[in-house]
C-alpha cells in the first residue's frame, strides 16, 4: 500500500477520534496524476451533502502527459467518497450531534485502487498545540538522552 500523500497537520489540529478508508471517485487523467504522486491534502476536508462524502480542496494537477483539451476539469473540484450507506449515516450523525469534523489523513493505492483514509475528530485549541508541542520536546530531550549513554 503505496502512500500517495499525507496530511501532516491533521495530528497537530484536530483530536483524531475514529478512522475510516473510502474510496475516491477519480477521472483517468487524475488516476495516472495522484499515481505519480503529484496530490496534495494540504487544506483539504471532508464534507456531507444529503447523504453523500466528497473530498473538498485537494489538490490533484494536471496530468503532464495528458493530450491537450482532453483535462479541463478543475484541480481542486469536489471528489465524491465511495462507502456503504450504514457507514454514511453513521459519520453524518457523528458529525452533526458531536459537532465533530471529517479530516482527510493519507491517499494511498491498495490493489490499484485509489483509497481516501479520514478520521472523525475534533478542533484542538490553542493551549492543546502548546501542550502537544511540549510533549513532544520532552520525548525528544529523552530519547536524546537515552541515545547518548
Amino acid at each position: 500500500m503505496p502512500t500517495l500523500a499525507i496530511n501532516k497537520r491533521a495530528k497537530f489540529d484536530y483530536a483524531l477520534e475514529e478512522s475510516k478508508e473510502a474510496g475516491l471517485v477519480l477521472s483517468g487523467q487524475e488516476v495516472k496524476s495522484a499515481k505519480t504522486g503529484h496530490i496534495s491534502l494540504k487544506g483539504s476536508f471532508v464534507t456531507i451533502k444529503g447523504q453523500e462524502l466528497f473530498l473538498t480542496n485537494a489538490l490533484i494537477p494536471r496530468y503532464k502527459h495528458a493530450k491537450k483539451g482532453t483535462y479541463t476539469e478543475e484541480t481542486t473540484q469536489p471528489r465524491k467518497l465511495l462507502l456503504k450507506k450504514r457507514e454514511i449515516k453513521h459519520l453524518v450523525g457523528k458529525a452533526r450531534t458531536e459537532s465533530l469534523t471529517l479530516v482527510p489523513i493519507r491517499v494511498y493505492t491498495s490493489r490499484g485502487l485509489i483509497k481516501l483514509e479520514f478520521a472523525v475528530g475534533k478542533g484542538k485549541k490553542e493551549f492543546d498545540k502548546r501542550h502537544t508541542i511540549g510533549k513532544r520536546d520532552a520525548q525528544r530531550k529523552i530519547d536524546r538522552a537515552l541515545k547518548s549513554r
